[in-house]
């Protein structure tokens, strides 16, 4: 038992590497001998740095798309290496474009301020200004007040009657084309199947088709009045 618990607490103190980590150990491999590399030869030396086999070709890969190493094709084979000038070349291509963004947003940044100081001149706060401000609350007011009240003179606007009576003339002309084809398909039937009666009478009226089925009547409505009506109701 004693001997189990030793065990437990040894491979508890032993924690894994992280990916940062092992990308170090990775890159040793190839500072140490400055030297070119297949991916089977790192998967041998990594496990010596601390890198399990089954990892190599990951950290290895996320070191070449960093361009902290570098791969090439030479027949079947790819090679890959890394030097200490290359890393730190890298990273100097890096802290250059930072600083170079850094001086950029420096510069928009005064920009903006230069901007917003220039905006506020002629708004500084005055009697004036308040009063302005006031008047302008209140014509916005008195906008939506009349914009609600044209609101409510919607249903009454004659161009709205002209095209909900245009609408009414096309809904009524495709109910009665549509009454005309229930009554040609019902006379196909009645000559097609004239053994099935019976049958085709109960179809029809399961259907809504009943004895009282007939076009449809249309009786418009003349616009004037609508105008009456608006004239009417006109204060």
């Amino acid at each position: 038992m004693r001997t189990s618990w030793c065990f437990y607490l040894q491979m508890s103190k032993r924690r894994g590497l992280s990916l940062e980590e092992k990308r170090e150990k990775i890159l040793q491999i190839f500072y140490e001998s400055q030297s070119f590399y297949l991916l089977k030869e790192l998967e041998k030396l990594g496990p010596k740095k601390g890198v399990i086999t089954q990892s190599v070709k990951d950290v290895v890969q996320s070191l070449v798309d960093d361009d902290l190493v570098s791969k090439d094709k030479i027949g079947t084979s790819v090679y890959f290496w890394s030097l200490p000038s290359c890393a730190g070349n890298q990273l100097r291509n890096v802290s250059r474009k930072l600083d170079s963004d850094l001086q950029s947003s420096k510069k928009r940044f005064a920009e903006l301020v230069d901007q917003c100081n220039a905006l506020k001149k002629g708004r500084e706060g005055s009697d004036e200004r308040e009063e302005a401000l006031e008047e302008l609350k209140a014509i916005e007011l008195k906008y939506n007040e009349l914009k609600d009240e044209m609101g409510q003179y919607a249903d009454n606007d004659p161009a709205a009657f002209e095209a909900m009576k245009n609408s009414i003339e096309v809904a009524h002309a495709a109910a009665n084309r549509w009454t005309d084809n229930i009554f040609t398909l019902r006379q196909w039937c009645s000559n097609k199947f004239p053994h099935a009666k019976e049958q085709l009478e109960h179809v029809y009226r399961e259907a809504g088709i009943t004895d009282d089925f007939d076009y449809l009547e249309s009786s418009p409505v003349p616009l004037s009045a609508v105008g009456d009506q608006i004239l009417e109701s006109s204060p």
